[in-house]
């Protein structure tokens, strides 16, 4: 079953719902959503739901591809010149019954990412920044 959930395809933030994967398939969807976005070479912005931050390595779900942290770091090394010149920001939502220090652990700063980021629990925020984020 496909659990990821894109939403908008007119003119404004992007959700990309990867909040029901375990983190290493999250991320790797996560990645391949922006790169679809810098392919198409339009300004955007992103919301990103995301699933709860494991507290050590946890195992890939049996049955799941995965992803090595190797191959995200690679895919995000080829995205990121995009990332840098197209996308606006990107807004982490964490799931909101994690303490908020471990909600801070999906989150990486515009170094990482190329572009501005913002990390919250709080899904109207994110959406709120976002939008804002969109039309400037």
């Amino acid at each position: 079953m496909d659990t990821r959930r894109v939403r908008g395809t007119a003119p404004g933030p992007r959700e990309i719902d990867a909040s029901q994967l375990p983190m290493e398939q999250a991320q790797a969807l996560v990645l391949d959503e922006l790169r679809a976005l810098t392919e198409r070479a339009e300004p955007f912005t992103a919301v990103l739901l995301m699933p709860v931050p494991p507290e050590g390595r946890a195992p890939v779900a049996s049955g799941a591809p995965a992803t090595s942290t190797a191959d995200r770091i690679r895919t995000l090394k080829l995205i990121r010149p995009g990332l840098t010149a197209l996308c606006r920001g990107l807004a982490f939502v964490a799931p909101a019954d994690v303490p908020a220090e471990r909600a801070q652990a999906i989150h990486s700063g515009e170094n990482l990412w190329g572009c501005p980021t913002m990390a919250t629990q709080d899904m109207t925020a994110a959406r709120v920044w976002a939008e804002a984020r969109d039309r400037s």
